[in-house]
């Protein structure tokens, strides 16, 4: 009994820790299979996608095909590509979140196969995880680099090292149970503001989500009209599909950008904001056909920069106050106290969003497409933290000071 006791998380009839001890890896080892088998998955995927490319096209060879694929990969790790005189570092964020899934699983099964439940030992583990995966990262950068394709060396490191720290890492606290340590340890209004503030960042994705997918219903006679400009046949359909499908949370984004105010460029000299649009010809991807045409922009859109983030703060203020109630000291807790953990989960919130629309930008080639994204990210999160905690404090508030006191409860019973 003590021996199945010994180890976190053991339960009538799983295996005694002698056994688990047997079948556990060393902490390098587990590492290395555990991030390599990610770096494998990531490069098959993005070379499948390149062959597949290559196979319906004219020019080129196979090994251009699988070089570019290697390239995708790097990018969509935020790690600069240069190509002749233009540089890609726009990383697509579908690509980029797959990766992170897939790194997030790693660090999981990293954890089981080490057996690692100790502090150090996790730690150990996420810095030995993402080095395996950052030096994976380097190498594919150095034998991708020939003729005019070049790649910092350093970037190719830095970019899947720190994708790999962070998402391996979550991976690795849930599934030690170090993530119940954390929250326990954690003052109850962060720990209530922190699921109040993903769900006004998700309330915020989900509706410029449903705006955007409004716009491109919208314009679908441009996106028709593209398709037929490209004439791409099957197999260059296929390989547009999954580029479109890759680049579609940076659109996402970019519609978060313009309900914020500042809006976002599509090029250098482009603006697309709530106060107008100044855009010119774009390049023919149906993902731009949702794009308003130059001049001022329609008054609804201008209704939803000021509706949205007051929406997600009430989401906000409701989780806010749903948690703090549950407690065992929520009689102690006055409307005041509510409020500020709405403000908190609004600040929170803030810095996400934040984080998304700064790596949601880059470069995307040379010349005009030199600047894409958000430059204005900073300010964009300020008018979303604004909006969001209004509405986050005052349903917090609200809601808070309208709950029955213990006297009116016992009455009413």
């Amino acid at each position: 009994m003590t021996d199945m006791l010994s180890r976190p998380g053991a339960r009538d009839g799983e295996t005694p820790t002698s056994e688990i001890t047997a079948e556990t890896k060393p902490l390098p080892v587990a590492a290395v299979i555990s991030a390599g088998a990610c770096l494998l998955t990531g490069l098959l995927t993005c070379a499948a996608v390149a062959v597949i490319g290559w196979l319906g096209a004219t020019f080129g060879g196979a090994s251009g095909a699988v070089r570019a694929g290697a390239a995708a990969w790097l990018v969509a790790h935020k790690a600069g590509v240069t190509i002749g005189t233009g540089r890609i570092s726009v990383a697509p964020l579908g690509l980029t979140l797959f990766f992170a899934w897939c790194l997030y699983r790693g660090g999981k099964s990293a954890t089981r196969t080490s057996g690692a439940d100790r502090t150090k030992e996790l730690i150990g583990l996420a810095l030995g995880f993402a080095a395996v995966y950052g030096l994976g990262g380097l190498v594919v950068a150095l034998l991708t680099e020939q003729g005019s394709l070049k790649v910092s060396p350093l970037s190719g490191f830095l970019g899947p090292f720190s994708l790999a720290l962070v998402a391996g890492l979550a991976g690795i606290i849930v599934e030690s149970g170090a993530g119940h340590d954390l929250a326990d340890a954690t003052p109850a209004g962060l720990r209530d503001a922190v699921p109040a503030a993903m769900a006004a960042v998700l309330t915020i994705v989900g509706l410029a989500s449903v705006l955007y997918g409004v716009l491109l219903a919208i314009h679908f006679s441009r996106i028709t009209g593209m398709l037929e400009l490209l004439n791409a046949g099957v197999i260059g359909s296929v390989v547009l599909f999954a580029i479109c499908l890759m680049l579609v949370p940076n659109m996402v984004l970019y519609v978060v950008a313009f309900l914020a105010g500042p809006g976002f460029q599509l090029g250098t000299g482009t603006t697309i904001a709530p106060t107008g649009v100044n855009v010119g010809s774009l390049p023919a991807l149906p993902l731009l056909a949702a794009v308003p045409a130059d001049g001022s922009t329609p008054t609804y859109l201008l209704a939803l920069t000021a509706l949205v983030p007051l929406v997600a703060g009430v989401v906000a203020g409701l989780v806010v106050v749903r948690r703090g109630l549950a407690e065992r000291d929520a009689d102690a807790l006055g409307w005041d106290a509510f409020a500020l953990r709405g403000g908190m989960a609004a600040v929170i919130a803030g810095v996400v969003l934040f984080a998304l629309l700064a790596v949601s930008g880059g470069s995307a080639g040379p010349g005009r497409m030199s600047v894409v994204g958000v430059p204005g990210a900073l300010p964009a999160a300020g008018v979303l933290v604004a909006g969001m905690a209004i509405g986050a404090a005052i349903t917090a508030a609200v809601v808070a000071a309208r709950r029955p006191a213990d006297g009116e409860a016992d009455t009413e019973r």
